[in-house]
């Protein structure tokens, strides 16, 4: 499959890599006809998609019964009058039918906007009216379509509801649904609708396929619009720095409702015609997780640092995870604390990769690198990449500056198209050749780049410079630190002092005070330079966090700067 998309398909070290990475791009790319019903065709007893719940259900999907019942929902979905460029919204948890949907609606050439199902009816109302959602894809949750029933009498564009749920459940209808939007029972209705039959049209691999709304540290979120071969940008990810191939049993970790179920659900790892593995769950329990993947031998593994820092305070030896060949890591810093133990206890290393809403990976810890406990690893060859001074200038090996994507005459493969229906917020991040991350990090002289935090989040204190991320990472080498947040609090003398928010582990609860709170300003002085220490410490039971799971700081500053 790879020899279609690459000049070139493996690699052996960055200097390969970055020389002869190249891309051959079909006309007309659609991921579903041009990878999945390719992969139908060539290996159709081959296993891609292995579903789980925590019900003890299980679900073996073949490419070639992949194809037919993406046929089938593209051809329920187009009876419903959804077609080409029309914006369908789904909120479907990690049921087995969100892989359906988002086939289907590719091969429809429809914009699929995926969601987490904890919006609220204000986040769907925001949602609807600001991409004029036609229809919306739903699980069948009494607080999901609850929310939709109120957000509907203010989502004027939404024609048409359709209900996931268990076989043969009739769909209730309230009072409140009216004629104006048609609801719909997959269940009952979607195996009844004719043979799908391809829509003449293709599509144009400029047009949208995919939309995300940005779980913003601030704001309301931004329409984040993806091309056609936004799908092709994540081939790097699957096959290269998740290291798949066939055979491989793949797990992430991720909402279907985050962009990170794109990276590790979906496309890249089909790419690599390798299984995805799913393990639908209400709540998160390590146990429960390692279980999982000691039962039914996964492979590979990708999660953020916070499910690593879990599974670590877990006995590790109770568990046979003799299977497990290959571990990555994203979505938040990875503190080296957690790379080390997990290390210890399982013997692989954890290779970090770091991206955006905005983009695939952009940088990342692949096979042919040693890994830097910390690092997020050197630039994807598909970007152009560098460190910026606030002027735009470039920035030496050890200064701090802003990671930014060149652009030259053509967009690079994986980068977004635009903020959807915001050409001002556009220009904002996009302009004079650069596109703009937000995020700051230095990189040492080996090319490998360090996170330090995003702008806003950077203190300044008695004239030095402090990243985020730093602090943490040396508090989260204390035994009883499970989460930590730092950030800056004004002060008259030093312009700001850092602050730590902290969340103890259950078995240092009882001990929060001022005691505990000096050992860890001690621990930090002895971990990394002094100045940097957390002259507040507040312990809590947890950090706010946007509906993705990434901390909030910015609503701990608001709370500091109101007491």
């Amino acid at each position: 499959m790879v020899e279609r998309f690459l000049r070139q398909t493996s690699f052996t070290s960055v200097e390969d890599y970055n020389k002869n990475l190249e891309f051959i791009i079909p006309e007309h790319f659609n991921f579903a006809y041009d990878v999945m019903d390719v992969w139908a065709e060539e290996k159709p007893d081959g296993l891609a998609l292995l579903w789980t719940n925590d019900q003890g259900a299980e679900r073996r999907t073949t490419f070639a019964q992949l194809k037919e019942q993406s046929d089938q929902a593209a051809a329920y979905l187009q009876s419903l009058g959804i077609g080409k460029g029309d914006p369908v919204m789904l909120i479907l948890k990690r049921r087995y039918e969100w892989w359906l949907v988002m086939l289907a609606l590719h091969k429809l050439g429809a914009v699929v906007i995926p969601a987490t199902h904890m919006l609220t009816k204000h986040d769907i109302v925001y949602r609807d009216t600001r991409a004029s959602v036609k229809a919306i894809v739903c699980v069948d949750d009494d607080y999901v379509t609850g929310q939709i029933r109120l957000a509907l009498p203010e989502s004027p564009t939404v024609e048409t509801v359709v209900v996931v749920g268990e076989e043969d459940a009739p769909l209730s209808l309230s009072e409140g649904d009216t004629a104006k939007v048609g609801w719909h029972s997959w269940s009952q209705e979607w195996l009844k609708t004719p043979q799908f039959v391809r829509p003449a049209e293709k599509n144009d691999n400029s047009d949208t396929m995919l939309m995300y709304f940005t779980s913003g540290t601030s704001g309301e979120p931004k329409m984040v619009a993806h091309d056609f071969l936004y799908a092709l940008g994540h081939l790097t990810t699957g096959v290269f720095w998740h290291n798949l191939h066939e055979g491989s049993l793949h797990l992430t970790v991720a909402d279907t409702g985050w962009g990170k179920a794109v990276w590790g659900k979906f496309y890249g790892q089909w790419f690599a015609g390798a299984t995805v593995f799913v393990f639908d769950h209400e709540k998160f329990n390590a146990d429960t997780l390692l279980r999982q993947m000691e039962k039914y031998k996964v492979t590979s593994f990708c999660a953020p640092p916070t499910i690593y820092r879990f599974m670590i305070r877990e006995d590790l030896s109770r568990y046979d995870l003799s299977s497990l060949e290959y571990c990555t890591t994203a979505g938040e810093a990875l503190n080296p604390a957690v790379f080390d133990k997990f290390l210890e206890k399982t013997g692989i290393r954890m290779m970090e990769g770091f991206g955006q809403t905005e983009t695939t990976m952009t940088l990342g810890t692949f096979p042919w690198m040693e890994p830097k406990p910390g690092s997020m690893g050197m630039p994807n060859a598909q970007y152009d990449i560098d460190l910026v001074r606030p002027d735009g200038t470039p920035c030496e090996d050890g200064e701090k500056g802003e990671i930014v994507v060149r652009v030259g005459d053509d967009k690079p493969i994986g980068l977004f198209k635009e903020y959807y229906r915001d050409e001002e917020l556009t220009r904002e991040a996009w302009h004079d050749g650069l596109y703009h991350t937000g995020d700051v990090a230095w990189r040492d002289e080996d090319g490998y780049y360090w996170f330090e935090g995003r702008i806003d989040d950077v203190i300044k204190s008695s004239g030095y410079r402090i990243g985020p991320f730093e602090v943490e990472s040396a508090l989260m080498t204390h035994p009883a630190v499970v989460e930590c947040a730092i950030t800056g609090v004004p002060d008259d003398i030093r312009g700001m002092v850092v602050k730590a928010t902290i969340v103890l582990g259950k078995e240092w609860k009882d001990k929060a005070g001022d005691e505990l709170a000096k050992e860890l300003q001690q621990h930090v002085k002895r971990e990394t330079a002094p100045y940097k220490y957390p002259r507040i410490v507040e312990f809590v039971d947890e950090l706010p966090k946007t509906i993705s799971g990434k901390i909030r700081r910015v609503e701990i500053r608001k709370k500091d700067s109101q007491a």
